[in-house]
């Protein structure tokens, strides 16, 4: 199936999850690294993103905080 994270196309395999993108994406992400995710402009919780399927077309948002001044 066909995702779109951050706007960029990505095939995922079908029955994939908000979890597996992450993966996909991230491999270095760690379980306390500073990211939050949408879907489709929704929030997911950490707690949800293996309980999270994605369809053909979702749109993922993972977004990293930004630091300075």
């Amino acid at each position: 199936m066909q995702v779109f994270i951050n706007a960029q196309p990505h095939q995922l395999a079908d029955g994939a999850t908000v979890a597996d993108a992450v993966a996909a994406l991230r491999p270095d992400a760690g379980a306390n690294a500073p990211f939050a995710v949408a879907l489709n402009l929704q929030f997911v919780p950490r707690a949800q993103y293996a309980q999270t399927p994605l369809h053909d077309g979702d749109r993922l948002e993972i977004i990293t905080p930004v630091v300075g001044g």
